[in-house]
């Protein structure tokens, strides 16, 4: 099924979100809109458990669209509200609690790089350049980049980033810990469908959200908070049918079969 400049389809458990904006596949407002689109699709399907985001063609997100820039000169109300709608569209990504996986086929700049933050895993090719080049125009990234990269890469090598406007490639960016591991650009969607399915084939879905609730809601707190907050989701899970299952399997000695509940 077709979004604004987004496809979406859906196999095995596992929902393929992929950005179709030739030639670069950059992120004007149709697409934001499209994104939002999809992932509110997704979060509502019951029978979708994990997310791939992708683009189609050479690039992953070359950035945003600069021609839309122009609106807003002498218009601060109309740059925040630019970036207002870039940050709700990640953050809805990021809040998802469904796993959503970042496969950076290509370049990934600006807002590409951004929307990839957003996503819990990341996984690029070995040549993919990734980058937040804002200050060339004398911007600053305005859809996250500023805070999610901090956070993932610290605070010195985030600021070497931003203000050099660097350009990496996938092999450093794995190196930082930017992205979870690279491959060749020929085996990427095979690698990252592979892992995809074993998640929403072999986990539960209920103990996915809770893992990926309690790291998001640490992240934003701190550890005595977080640690509370894990306690709690850990002891909900001893009500849940499918910790039942996973626990009985395990004394079994046998394979688990969740059923999501």
């Amino acid at each position: 099924m077709d979004f604004s400049n987004v496809n979406l389809q859906i196999e095995n458990k596992v929902a393929y979100v992929t950005i179709q904006h030739p030639p670069a596949n950059t992120l004007n407002t149709a697409t934001l809109h499209g994104i939002k689109g999809a992932m509110d699709y997704v979060a509502k399907d019951s029978e979708v458990k994990v997310v791939v985001v992708t683009g189609a063609g050479k690039f992953f997100i070359a950035g945003a669209d600069i021609k839309e820039f122009t609106e807003a000169f002498q218009n601060k109300e109309k740059g925040k509200e630019m970036a207002e709608l870039g940050q709700r569209i990640f953050d809805q990504i990021e809040s998802m609690e469904k796993p959503v996986i970042a496969a950076i086929n290509g370049a990934a700049l600006g807002g590409g790089l951004e929307l990839a933050l957003a996503c819990h895993l990341r996984y690029a090719t070995e040549e993919a350049l990734l980058g937040l080049p804002e200050l060339k125009l004398g911007l600053i990234p305005g859809f996250g980049g500023t805070q999610r990269l901090a956070r993932v890469v610290g605070k010195g090598k985030a600021l070497e980033l931003i203000l050099s406007s660097k350009f990496i490639k996938g092999t450093e960016a794995e190196k930082l810990g930017l992205v979870n591991q690279v491959f060749p650009q020929e085996s990427l969607l095979t690698e990252v469908k592979a892992f995809a399915e074993s998640l929403a084939n072999e986990k539960s879905a209920v103990s996915m959200a809770y893992a990926i609730q309690a790291v998001t809601y640490g992240l934003q707190t701190n550890q005595e908070e977080g640690l509370n907050k894990e306690a709690d989701l850990f002891g909900d899970l001893f009500l849940t049918e499918d910790t039942k299952e996973g626990i009985h399997a395990f004394i079994e000695k046998r394979n688990p079969v969740f059923n999501d509940k």
